[in-house]
């Protein structure tokens, strides 16, 4: 943001505040490759949520970096952004139209996911995915080679999270006690807990929703001795990837919303 934007902003802070009652909103400007230098401390962050901001970024590694070292034990990065199939060409890489479409920026899908592991988020969550149509001839000239998608992930700072998704016996029952989800809580895209019924669950998952703030909605089931049984047979190894072909959950429209351009 530039500070001409900030200033807008803070401007009418005091009228959001009083409008939808939260009293601890600040701005602080920096870059998101050195939170550090924004004057954001290690562990002081519960939650990081971003919208279609990190694949702008030059060093994807340094935010995700960034991003772990400023997220309390437990923390989240909740984010959407833009995701491809393969590796955009460095001859694309600096196309100023590609760039502000939020496309040239966009991250193979697996090297995210091995970046994200590099830097500490040893189980990244894929919430959902969607294909996305490009809606311009002159851009499907130069990228129409290459599949697009809208996909959010979630990242858990989380200690002792295994590569893999393990099964130890354990369970959870959701209480339905998140008000925008009675009936059954999504945790990712795997993941559709309903309210009342006891729902087996990997070790990862387990600390996911113990060792979090998500905690108070649940409870939670385990042997009396913690044995391991195996891989998970729910889980396994088939989560991550978004899905990039068209099979009626795909969406022509934006990056991170419904219609209209990238951002």
């Amino acid at each position: 943001m530039t500070q001409e934007q900030l200033d807008v902003a803070c401007k009418h802070l005091e009228f959001h505040k009083q409008q939808f009652g939260f009293g601890n909103v600040e701005f602080k400007k920096g870059f998101i490759e050195d939170l550090a230098a924004a004057g954001i401390a290690s562990e002081s962050v519960d939650l990081i949520v971003s919208n279609c901001v990190v694949n702008l970024s030059p060093d994807k590694e340094s935010v995700l970096r960034e991003a772990f070292r400023v997220l309390k034990w437990g923390g989240e990065m909740y984010f959407s952004d833009v995701y491809s199939d393969r590796r955009v060409p460095k001859e694309l890489l600096l196309d100023p139209v590609l760039y502000g479409e939020c496309l040239s920026g966009a991250l193979y899908w697996n090297d995210f996911l091995r970046l994200a592991r590099k830097t500490g988020f040893t189980d990244p969550r894929l919430v959902e995915t969607h294909r996305l149509g490009l809606g311009n001839p002159e851009i499907e000239a130069l990228v129409g080679h290459i599949a697009f998608t809208s996909t959010t992930y979630r990242l858990w700072k989380l200690r002792g999270l295994e590569s893999d998704c393990e099964d130890y016996g354990q369970a959870v029952v959701y209480r339905g006690t998140v008000p925008t989800a009675r009936r059954v809580f999504t945790l990712d895209s795997h993941h559709a807990i309903e309210a009342g019924r006891v729902f087996a669950v990997c070790g990862n998952t387990y600390a996911m929703l113990h060792d979090t703030r998500l905690a108070p909605h649940f409870k939670f089931l385990e042997p009396e001795s913690k044995v391991h049984l195996g891989l998970f047979a729910a889980c396994g190894k088939k989560e991550g990837a978004p899905q990039f072909t068209d099979d009626g959950a795909a969406s022509g429209g934006s990056c991170c919303s419904g219609g209209g351009g990238c951002c």
